[in-house]
């Protein structure tokens, strides 16, 4: 693998490597990007793997093959702490902040003496809190240069160290932030390179997809409302009515979430008519056109004070790139596109490409390679407010990309990850995992499990791990295709191992995902109890626990992508149009990637030993079962309950973590 990335930056062009699982690859693509003495972007999926790749694996590497090359850290803005949104947060009178005063008083403080603002640095912050959204800017409410605090501000010299930098780390969400910001004009955010590096490249195309599409959230609304009125009442009180322009505001939004309100939050509603499916059409039409007025109204208001101060400048901005957006979404769906309603806590519409593809082939690999990333004089032009028309530079070109992860199809080609994101032509890898699954691990389905649209499929499963994770002292991830699979599981494991204290039951969603996952790992090593840990989402990658912590991994159903989802009805509708089977050629290929990458948490160092264990019989008693049993690692196979029991308990025996 490092053989083949050296080669791909020497002579350009796109590699795509899967690489199973101990492999090593993150040092088999650093070593020769490091080597290179190229400008390089390393763009991982999380901001928990960026920070590990910048604070431990390239710092070593660095110092082992003694180079002096310059490393920088790169994240968008609401990892960073905006002094400005601070100030402002603590001039409020808004009562709701009153709940929020601790943890102000905190960011506060270290605000005073941190050199990067990045909040991952302040440790006992909830990442879920909503203090971070008051504390950190976004692109809709950032005022760029004319803010008062611009000089000092975390994202810009963020910035400004990476247009320095030799290698730059940044994530999916960055990169595909930026193609859409230079899509529109703005302001580019990365630097230029001459290699790009994608490590857990199996989730480009669903990240990508969410930024290269449209979309207008209630949320988002409410927010730039209480942003107007907040700056209204504090910059230009008296001048306008602001509470009234904003009550009407905040009510067409809510009128308009109230439209879907007797839908099932968690749902996508299509959208291939004039008006979203199971909503009254003069509901929805009223409520649009009601939002139209308002946010014509709050224009029209921000119009009279906007040069009062530069919150008015960007906040007319802000209002008149909604009202495109919603003008957008009252005209006809664009071709390629699907459209869609999300409902949850709050609304959103959504107009999505299908893939990426398109954007691949001409705005990263065909492209005019001065538009790929930012030139230093440019981005220091812009920085200071100079025209970029002023500037005359060139860019260097990106000529490799290299693109890797543990998964990425099922077949050599590796059609699942290729064909979405245009790579077709790439040169293509696949490194096998070096352990050895056969004998370090096995795969059960049990015996008599109900069909997976069984009532009581969800009760039997539950029933199943709590037997065995109780003879296993935990040591037991449950994994789930639903949100409703997990709580139900969650509870009925809670309510027969945790409230009798013999395990410790973990649920998503009950506490921020890293401490959860710091619990889980520790185990029994502290002395607490054994873990079951019950998730689904995203716990079904990235989560990575060595050792004997996890020796159990029971996935509820095969992982099939949702058939009344918008998105896949129309990427299957397309694959029909083609002549092709939906089925065989999309609903198939996903399950089989989502099902290795649930199987990956299993095992992950060359000493583990685990079971995976799959409730659904479809596995074994369809014939798509082998291709999908072909997917994983080549474990060995248990047929019956005796041969399981047998295999946990020479688990239990080989473990030093279980007191028994």
């Amino acid at each position: 693998m490092a053989m083949a990335v050296a080669e791909t930056i020497g002579s350009g062009g796109e590699l795509v490597v899967e690489a199973g699982t101990g492999v090593g690859k993150t040092y088999a693509y650093l070593v020769p990007v490091l080597l290179s003495g190229r400008r390089a972007l390393v763009s991982t999926a999380t901001k928990a793997l960026q920070d590990q790749l910048f604070s431990r694996d390239i710092p070593k590497l660095v110092e082992v093959l003694n180079l002096p090359i310059r490393v920088a850290l790169l994240k968008g803005r609401g990892s960073y702490l905006c002094t400005y949104r601070l100030s402002q947060a603590r001039q409020s009178h808004d009562a709701s902040l009153r709940i929020h005063a601790h943890a102000l008083s905190k960011i506060e403080t270290w605000s005073q003496s941190t050199r990067t603002g990045d909040l991952s640095e302040l440790s006992g912050l909830d990442d879920r809190s909503p203090v971070i959204s008051l504390v950190t800017s976004n692109r809709d409410n950032c005022l760029g240069s004319p803010c008062p605090h611009f000089k000092s501000c975390h994202v810009n010299l963020a910035r400004k160290e990476a247009m320095a930098a030799d290698v730059v780390v940044i994530n999916h969400h960055l990169f595909f932030a930026d193609l859409n910001v230079r899509e529109t004009g703005m302001a580019e955010l990365l630097p230029s390179v001459q290699a790009v590096v994608f490590d857990e490249a199996h989730q480009l195309n669903e990240i990508g997809i969410n930024f290269l599409g449209r979309h207008i959230s209630t949320s988002q609304l409410l927010e730039l409302t209480r942003d107007v009125l907040g700056a209204g009442i504090q910059l230009a009180r008296g001048l306008v009515d602001w509470t009234l322009i904003c009550n009407v505001l905040e009510k067409s939004i809510r009128d308009l979430r109230l439209t879907a309100q007797h839908v099932r939050a968690g749902s996508r509603l299509r959208w291939a008519e004039p008006v979203p499916d199971d909503i009254e059409t003069a509901d929805w039409l009223t409520a649009m056109a009601q939002l139209e007025v308002a946010l014509h109204a709050a224009q029209a208001a921000l119009d009279t004070v906007s040069e009062m101060a530069p919150d008015f400048v960007r906040l007319h901005e802000r209002v008149s790139l909604q009202l495109s957006a919603l003008a957008h979404f009252q005209a006809p769906c664009e071709e390629g596109a699907v459209r869609w309603v999300e409902l949850g806590t709050q609304m959103r519409l959504v107009e999505s490409p299908l893939d990426i593809s398109r954007a691949v082939q001409t705005h990263m690999l065909n492209r005019n390679p001065s538009n790929l990333a930012l030139d230093e004089e440019i981005h220091d032009a812009k920085l200071s407010g100079i025209d970029q028309s002023q500037s005359q530079t060139t860019s260097l070109a990106t000529k490799s990309w290299i693109f890797t992860s543990a998964t990425l199809g099922e077949d050599d080609q590796m059609k699942w990850f290729t064909e979405p994101c245009g790579l077709t032509a790439a040169r293509k890898l696949r490194v096998a995992s070096p352990f050895d699954y056969e004998l370090m691990s096995a795969i059960y389905v049990p015996k008599g499990m109900p069909k997976p649209n069984d009532f009581a499929h969800t009760r039997t499963v539950a029933t199943w791990v709590e037997k065995y994770a109780r003879q296993l002292g935990g040591r037991t991830l449950v994994l789930t295709t639903t949100l409703n699979a997990m709580r139900n599981i969650g509870e009925a494991l809670t309510a027969a191992l945790g409230q009798s204290g013999e395990l410790e039951v973990l649920v998503q969603g009950q506490g921020p995902k890293r401490r959860l996952m710091e619990r889980f790992r520790e185990g029994q090593s502290q002395g607490g109890l054994g873990c079951v840990l019950v998730a689904s989402a995203s716990f079904w990658e990235g989560f990575d626990v060595p050792g004997e912590a996890l020796q159990l991994v029971v996935i509820d159903k095969l992982p099939f992508p949702p058939p009344n989802d918008p998105l896949v009805e129309a990427r299957s509708q397309r694959l029909e149009c083609m002549g092709k089977s939906s089925f065989s050629d999309y609903s198939l290929p996903e399950a089989a990637v989502a099902l290795k990458q649930g199987a990956g948490r299993l095992i992950r160092s060359e000493t583990d030993q685990g079971l995976l264990v799959v409730c659904d019989p479809r596995l074994t008693g369809m014939a798509y079962g082998r291709r999908l049993m072909a997917s994983l690692p080549p474990m060995r196979k248990i047929d019956n309950e005796a041969d399981f029991e047998s295999a946990l308990v020479q688990l239990t025996k080989t473990s030093t973590t279980n007191p028994t």
